[in-house]
């Protein structure tokens, strides 16, 4: 069967693909910046291999193992404080690991034949004022967001010269028991408080954890695939819909909405609340286009699949 090789496969995202790539019977090595310490983390049809982004060093043999190459790696976009210092952090982080990438492709022979590399919907501004959503045809924010998607991006593009099909996955909030929003929304519900941020009204777009891990399997194994796609589930919500509608899963009509004020987020998160009060409704047509079929298209299936496991 082919191998896989995953960089950010200790992530939240990364740990759940490769587990689903092991079912469908794919080699997976996970590149990682030291081998894991504990042996039970290590499966039949999974290895560990080292680099080291900072001093631009990477197991070469591993790389050319690889039939494929899927991208995770990078810093968290909402662990730390905006400082200077952690947004140089994310794009570097992300830029780099892509140009190493790139280079160990380029200096050695492989048999490497696609990538596929995660982005995100913060390339996207605000909600346009039209009302449509957002296709992977708008260009990017001027933000901060926007600015990283579009270098994150580019890093990576440069496969295609080498001979790659490169496919790049603009993913949506990812909705995970294992961590992520959807924990953050579920820990004042354990005290019976849904807590709606601002006004309530922006929108959400999301996807569920399988769904996202199906396209990526799926970009690797369609060779159809190549370029941008919008990784988002086709129905969209706003952040009130999201908060109520997880309420009355985990608490029937145990539960008081409060709405958490603007001035508030922005203390608590500082510039991040940007991100968390923006509006951005995104397309999922171009993907549905190609034949991809969504477990969850909606947010009460995907939430109730959740809350139950």
């Amino acid at each position: 069967m082919e191998t896989v090789l995953i960089t950010g496969g200790t992530g939240l995202v990364g740990k759940e693909l490769t587990k689903k790539l092991l079912e469908k019977g794919y080699e997976v090595i996970v590149l990682t910046r030291k081998l894991p310490a504990d042996n039970s983390i290590v499966k039949e049809g999974i290895s560990y291999a080292v680099w080291n982004i900072e001093k631009q060093a990477i197991d070469i043999a591993a790389v050319q193992k690889a039939d494929h190459i899927i991208h995770l790696a990078g810093a968290g976009v909402v662990d730390k404080k905006w400082t200077e210092a952690y947004k140089k952090e994310i794009q570097d982080s992300r830029t780099k690991s892509s140009g190493l990438i790139i280079n160990t492709l380029k200096n050695n022979a492989n048999k490497v034949r696609s990538i596929v590399s995660a982005s995100a919907i913060g390339w996207y501004g605000p909600d346009k004022a039209d009302g449509k959503a957002f296709v992977e045809t708008d260009p990017a924010d001027n933000s901060f967001l926007g600015e990283t998607c579009r270098l994150w991006e580019e890093s990576i593009q440069p496969a295609e010269q080498l001979g790659k099909r490169v496919v790049k996955l603009r993913t949506g909030i990812v909705l995970n028991n294992e961590g992520g929003a959807l924990l953050e929304f579920k820990k004042p519900l354990q005290l019976g408080v849904a807590s709606i941020l601002g006004n309530g009204e922006q929108v959400v777009s999301w996807i569920h954890i399988d769904d996202l891990c199906q396209l990526y399997i799926d970009a690797i194994m369609n060779e159809q695939l190549h370029g941008v796609y919008n990784a988002v589930a086709p129905n969209p919500v706003t952040n009130k819909v999201l908060t109520l509608t997880l309420a009355k899963e985990m608490r029937g009509k145990l539960f008081i909405p409060v709405h958490v004020p603007e001035f508030v987020l922005k203390i608590m998160l500082g510039d991040r609340s940007i991100e968390v009060l923006k509006s951005a409704t995104v397309s999922s047509d171009k993907i549905q286009q190609t034949g991809f079929t969504f477990i969850y298209p909606t947010l009460g299936l995907a939430l109730e699949d959740l809350i139950k496991k």
